[in-house]
């Protein structure tokens, strides 16, 4: 199997989608909207990483000047999906928890260091921050 297939085949056993078809939709989304959330150095190395169909979705997009918030993130990728903000949700974990486990845990830091804080959970990692 393609690597751009090993990542799909996790991305749809993550959630259990019904059809390779269902889970590029989800995975072509987050990656759209996660195209739009990296700069710098962290969506350089991503991209590394990524198989080539992935990184041409990914890197199409051009990022925002300040990343948004986990809650906002979300609503982009249930407007994208034309979903719920639960379903969304749902796509967006099982996205980015496949995408954690292809980068490895030194880059998800890395990537996790420069967002928000409510990535964690997302990417399959606890959220240890205590709040203020």
């Amino acid at each position: 199997m393609t690597p751009y297939g090993l990542l799909l085949q996790q991305v749809r056993d993550l959630d259990r989608y019904t059809s390779d078809e269902e889970a590029e939709r989800v995975l072509h989304a987050v990656l759209a909207v996660l195209g739009g959330q990296l700069g710098g150095e962290e969506r350089c190395d991503l991209a590394a990483v990524l198989p080539e169909r992935a990184r041409g979705v990914f890197a199409s997009q051009i990022p925002l000047p300040q990343p948004v918030a986990a809650p906002a993130f979300v609503e982009a990728v249930a407007r994208a999906l034309n979903t719920t903000l639960t379903g969304a949700r749902w796509d967006t974990s099982s996205v980015l928890a496949a995408l954690a486990d292809l980068a490895g845990g030194r880059l998800t830091d890395s990537l996790l260091a420069g967002q928000p804080r409510g990535y964690a959970l997302p990417f399959g990692r606890a959220d240890l921050t205590t709040a203020a």
